[in-house]
């Protein structure tokens, strides 16, 4: 009995000390994250790292590819404020395991999005990195906004009201 004790104290221990992943909260810089190899990366294989969100105001959808026209009207509606590009940054993340769809074919509408938005970022978490690491919502369209300091000043998990697009561009601008 006495052993079982110790154990479960120690068990107990360290759940309480190890660190566990939270939601990324507004006002917070999210853990740092790299895709690059199996993980991910961008469309042309190069790593990616979350420390791209810094120096300039970033917007980060994170997106399951059966939700992708989720928030196309906030695209729209960023792309027509001609953001300049030496302040703005967009990047456009594809949760490749939230979905049935073959890679190829992912892949080929993401090239398709790069030439509709060609100065977006896109890139691929194949393993829910970015899911597991800041705790968004999976299989869904999540829209984060970033200042130059790559703390999270907008979150939206889910489609974006007609307000809330208002709200995130006046975050933005506020921020640039």
């Amino acid at each position: 009995m006495r052993h079982i004790i110790t154990r479960f104290i120690v068990v107990l221990g360290l759940l309480l000390t190890h660190p566990v992943a939270q939601a990324v909260e507004l006002g917070e810089v999210p853990p740092a994250i790299e895709l690059k190899g199996k993980l991910g990366g961008r469309l042309d294989g190069t790593p990616w790292s979350s420390a791209e969100l810094r120096d300039k105001v970033s917007v980060l959808f994170y997106v399951d590819p059966d939700e992708k026209d989720t928030n196309n009207e906030a695209s729209d509606a960023l792309d027509r404020e001609k953001f300049p590009g030496d302040k703005f940054h967009s990047v456009g993340i594809i949760n490749m395991a939230a979905t049935w769809l073959p890679n190829f074919a992912i892949s080929s509408a993401l090239k398709d999005k790069q030439k509709r938005y060609p100065k977006t970022t896109y890139v691929r978490d194949y393993k829910k990195v970015i899911v597991n690491g800041w705790k968004i919502a999976d299989d869904s369209s999540n829209v984060l906004a970033f200042d130059k300091n790559g703390k999270l000043i907008f979150r939206k998990d889910g489609k974006l009201t007609s307000e809330e697009i208002q709200t995130l561009i006046k975050v933005i601008r506020d921020h640039l």
